[in-house]
Order: structure tokens, then sequence, then C-alpha cells
């Protein structure tokens, strides 16, 4: 152990820059398909539903996670080694890495990486206290694009930790091109810990992101509404309904906010015009067999060393190591 977070290590989180996801905002509207990124699902509100969502009983991803992560967390920490700086990204509640905390031996830093502000600060106190003799290094960021580390223990082995479905939030490209910057990251003595969301019975699949709660078309809607709080937009949030569903030939959720009536919005100045039944398409999930998830990973420079699943064979915590 390498010494105690502080508040000076903690003040590495600062006000990451919005001028970037502005004007992503703006160019993904103004396309023929009108999409949204992703990563602005996650403020404060966003990040409390997305938990919310995990509890859902038709929510299978976190529990099943949850349970290969008990039962194999101790196999991932001997593949990680004694003495390791374990880079979470996507740190969100930062439940999930303490499987891995609690098993890895001697580990000298803990970075946490996410988009999520207050998230990021709460966590990263609380893992301070739980693990007193850890470094928390936590990083304000986006992790999809490029972000500078902390410093880091000299010959520390560097392992990324990136669980739940994520990656398949991820376009094909997309997802290998991310996947080459973890490798780089991770150099080529490092690894990955990877959450795999597997192909399964399409009826599960809608289920999960069409919950009866609602919870999962509050957190899409809730998108619009930061849009207006942060990015000047003038989104009736009424105007559009929560839309999820299964592509098979693509192998993908899709999730999409769909117009009720035709109408403008202006946004940060600029008109945008909606088609009745027109969609902003704000998320896909990919789900992934085996020669899927091994052209990915040889795409990205990195090779399939070890693959753990259920019992239901629903998710895979795969072990990466640079090819």
């Amino acid at each position: 152990m390498t010494g105690v977070a502080t508040n000076r290590t903690l003040a590495r989180v600062s006000d990451a820059p919005s001028s970037t996801l502005r004007a992503s905002v703006l160019r993904g509207l103004r396309a023929g398909v009108k999409t949204i990124s992703p990563a602005l699902f996650y403020d404060a509100e966003g990040a409390r539903l997305f938990e919310e969502i995990c509890c859902l009983p038709e929510y299978y991803p976190t529990r099943t996670e949850h349970a290969i992560l008990a039962r194999h967390a101790a196999e991932l920490a001997t593949h990680a080694g004694a003495g390791c700086a374990l880079i979470e990204y996507g740190s969100g509640a930062g439940v999930k890495v303490r499987f891995l905390l609690d098993r890895l031996e001697r580990p000298v830093a803990y970075v946490p990486v996410d988009i999520s502000r207050e998230q990021l600060l709460d966590v990263s106190r609380e893992r301070a206290r739980q693990y007193p003799g850890l470094r928390i290094l936590p990083v304000h960021a986006d992790y999809t694009a490029a972000f500078e580390l902390p410093t880091l223990p000299p010959g520390a082995r560097r392992v990324a930790f990136f669980p739940g479905s994520t990656i398949g939030n991820f376009h094909p490209a997309e997802a290998a091109a991310f996947l080459r910057r973890v490798r780089h990251v991770v150099g080529r003595e490092g690894g990955l810990i990877l959450g795999v969301d597997r192909r399964k019975d399409p009826r599960l699949l809608h289920a999960a992101y069409n919950d009866s709660a609602g919870v999962t078309a509050a957190f899409n809607r809730n998108l619009l509404t930061r849009l207006n709080r942060e990015f000047g937009g003038e989104f009736n949030v009424d105007n559009f309904r929560h839309r999820a569903f299964f592509d098979d030939a693509a192998s993908r959720i899709e999730m999409h906010l769909e117009a009720l009536v035709a109408h403008e919005v202006c946004m940060d100045g600029e008109v945008i015009r909606f088609a009745l039944g027109e969609t902003i398409h704000t998320e896909c999930s990919y789900k992934f067999d085996r020669p899927r998830l091994e052209a990915l990973a040889e795409s990205s420079g990195f090779r399939i060393e070890a693959l753990y699943s259920d019992e239901r064979d629903w998710f895979w915590e795969a072990w990466l190591v640079p090819a």
C-alpha cells in the first residue's frame, strides 16, 4: 500500500470542458438521423436513475455480473498480479470494483474515471475510508476520449477494469478504437477485465430496456432535461417518448426518444425541427457471442486469456491481455 487518499488527491477532479460535448450535441441533432452521445445520460439525476435501473427485476446485467465477480474475483486478482494499479473506466457507484479490491494482493493505486463529478467524489471518499492504505486517484473525465492519468507508482502493472455491458454502447469500430486506447494506457505488460453482455432471448433483452416501472424511460428522457439545463435547450420533455428494441441482424438493443408531435426546438440559439415519429437515437447496446468478442479483441490488439460466465450463460467477465 502506498499512502492514504487526501483532499489534495481528490482535488485532481476538475470541471470537464463542455465545449466538445456542446459541439457534439448540435452536430448530432443536425444530422439526418438525429443522435446524442450516451455520455450525456450521466448527470447527477441520470446517475441516480441508472443505479435504480440496476436494481430492477427485469434488468439482469448488474446482478449477473455481481454473481460472476463474487465467484471469480480471486482468479481475476491472480491474473492481475500483486502490486497492480487498477484503473476503472466509468466507475459509477463503485460497487463492482470492491469485489476486486477485496481480493487484489497489495494494489498500489485505484484510479476511478467518471464523467459524473458528484458521484465520483462521493465514491472516492467512500473507497478511501474503506481502504485506508490504498492511494485513491479520481479522474473526472469522459473516458471515451483521451484523458491524462495521474502519476502512478513506477513499475506498477496497469490493469484496466471496464465492467457492465458498457463496451456494447460503442459501435464496433468505436469499440475497437476505444480498446486500442485502453491497450495503450495499460501498456504491453498490462491487462483488462472487461464486462460483456452475451446474446440471448430477445424477450429478455426487450424487458430489460422497457421495464414495467418506467425507470429506463425516465433515464432516457432525463437526457432532454439536461440539455435544457446545461446546453441551452428548450425541449418539452412531454413531446417525446422512450423507445427501445432489439435489432437481431446488428445484435444490438437500440434506445430512442421519439417525437409524439411535429414541432420545433430551440437549441443553443439554433432551431431543430422534428417530424411526427422522428427519433433521437440515444444509445446502442451490442450483445456478443464468442466470434464477435474474439474479433473485437483481435482488432484492438488484445487477446482473450480467460472467460468467466454465469450458470445461464448470460454474461461474461473477460480477462484480456495485449496480443
